[in-house]
């Protein structure tokens, strides 16, 4: 099996994304992650840039690392020094890595009107900084910067730059699309011409410009690049760089190349999550491999064939990427969403067709009026518990009163009060809050904690308010999801209405209503038999 080297620069080129920032702990963390799952190469920063990434080369030195290496990153000497007298190639030096990757310039018209120097002066500067580095025991990888761009200009003298590169004792030659347009079948006819014009193995780095960095980067692969740069999820400038969370199951599973070491391929899904996560941001749910939705199936006769082999709508088994099969209920839905939706619950349902139908039909006329239960599987379950007769909500409400005051300029003060009955207990409480559905959240604890103590290990994740229809103004229906803990498991509840705290109420109530059932479904009671 072939083997293909993955050079990651999450760390580097990644961070150049607009919003993404990692403090030195976090790169770390992420080189620690990316290690783990088994690439070759992971690209740190530029030493010589900023105070940050170099103490991030000072304490990745601290680390041991199983198989990964890792690489600064920066330019060629500047024009008219001597390549020892250059503070970045020093820098790099300085940083106590033994890989480095540098770049320069293959496109005559960057030579040019960039860097305002002779043709000849720009390939002197990739050749004595190569050299010099190697001569401090260095190895190098060098980054032929706008190469497909300048190959179609002039591809005499792009190969003549990656040449120049090659003789001066680089490991490898990397093809960037720094500008992210390059065709498909530009790539592999430049990539072949530069295989056979350096003796060193070709890498390649794309951006998404034109949103074909991960098939530029497979093509180049099949003609003839051994070496193949990107980041976790694409992140980077502008579009972004080729997404390896893509390119390396392709290249695994479908190109049959060797690819991640230590059997990295399962981790995939969770490494994605946590570098979106690491940086603060929320991954795509439509992500390729590694989303939420990627082999999530919504239309009933999707579910349908797929209950049956899953081959008929998903190309690869979610398993190999470290991902997972998800049904969605919604009004799309037919018996074969809710036939793998209560297998997954492990709860009986009726057999007889009829029965079904009539269960299918209350969740589509419950998603006509707003409701969505692909999001919210906490309030499904508590929908099929009643279909079926088994629910108990553990509690029912009586009454309840919400308030919002403010004076002046102080801040505004909610205090909800609440009467629910639990068995034929009838219970009276009031509490405040930051806002009415803090406050009535206070106020429902307060009363049930007295009958369930294990709300107390109950905390709220997230809370969401969507309007349905925003021509209805003021008036129109939201829907509120309500995401919720209890350190053991998480679960999501909805509610819908055209007032905000009534269906704030239907998703609080439900998502304790919920855990009520969890305890009791674990402790083999029912929910009054659960205080």
């Amino acid at each position: 099996m072939k083997r293909i080297i993955i050079y990651d620069t999450t760390l580097r080129d990644g961070t150049q994304g607009e919003g993404v920032s990692l403090s030195v702990q976090d790169k770390i963390n992420i080189s620690k992650k990316l290690d783990q799952m088994g690439v070759d190469f992971i690209e740190g920063g530029w030493p010589g840039s900023n105070p940050k990434d170099m103490d991030y080369f000072k304490e990745i030195q601290n680390e041991v690392f199983s198989h990964a290496k890792i690489v600064a990153f920066g330019s060629t000497r500047r024009a008219g020094i001597e390549a020892s007298e250059d503070v970045n190639l020093n820098k790099f030096i300085e940083s106590g890595v033994d890989y480095v990757t540098i770049f320069g310039k293959s496109w005559d018209f960057q030579v040019q009107e960039a860097l305002r120097v002779s043709l000849e002066e720009n390939l002197e500067m990739i050749r004595s900084s190569i050299q010099y580095l190697k001569e401090n025991g260095k190895k190098v990888f060098y980054d032929a910067e706008h190469f497909f761009d300048g190959y179609k200009h002039n591809p005499q003298y792009a190969l003549q730059t990656i040449r120049t590169a090659a003789e001066a004792g680089c490991e490898t030659v990397i093809l960037c699309d720094t500008n992210g347009g390059t065709l498909p079948h530009e790539v592999m006819e430049m990539t072949k011409a530069a295989c056979e014009a350096v003796d060193v193995p070709v890498g390649v780095h794309c951006h998404n410009d034109a949103e074909l960095a991960v098939a530029n980067s497979l093509m180049a692969v099949e003609a003839g690049a051994t070496h193949v740069q990107g980041t976790i999820n694409g992140l980077g400038e502008r579009c972004g760089n080729a997404n390896l969370t893509s390119i390396i199951p392709s290249l695994s599973i479908k190109m049959g190349y060797d690819c991640l070491r230590n059997s990295g391929l399962e981790s995939l899904t969770e490494t994605a999550i946590f570098v979106h996560e690491t940086a603060n941001l929320a991954l795509p749910n439509n992500q390729p491999y590694v989303g939420s939705s990627a082999f999530a199936h919504k239309a009933g006769i999707h579910v349908n064939a797929v209950l049956k082999n899953a081959s008929t709508y998903e190309h690869i088994n979610p398993e190999l990427v470290g991902n997972v099969r998800r049904v969605l209920i919604s009004e799309l839905s037919g018996a074969s969403n809710i036939q793998y939706m209560v297998n997954k619950l492990n709860v009986a349902f009726p057999e007889d067709k009829e029965s079904q139908q009539k269960f299918i039909s209350k969740i589509k006329q419950l998603e006509y009026e707003g409701y969505q239960f692909e999001g919210a599987e906490g309030s499904f379950e508590l929908l099929l518990k009643e279909e079926l007769g088994e629910f108990d909500p553990g509690f029912s409400l009586e009454s309840f009163n919400v308030n919002a005051s403010k004076r002046g300029d102080r801040q505004v003060y909610s205090e909800a009060s609440i009467k629910i009955k639990v068995g034929e207990e009838m219970y009276h409480t009031a509490a405040d809050g930051y806002g009415p559905v803090d406050a009535l959240d206070h106020a429902l604890r307060k009363a049930l904690e007295t009958f369930y103590p294990s709300l107390r290990n109950m905390h709220l994740v997230d809370y969401k308010v969507r309007v349905i229809d925003g021509k209805d103004g003021t008036s129109a229906k939201v829907r509120v999801l309500i995401e919720s803990s209890d350190r053991k498991e998480t679960w999501t509840t909805i509610g819908v209405s055209n007032d905000v705290i009534e269906a704030s109420w239907i998703a609080l109530t439900d998502s304790l209503s919920y855990k009520l059932m969890k305890d009791a479904r674990r402790n083999g009671k029912s929910i009054k038999g659960n205080k």
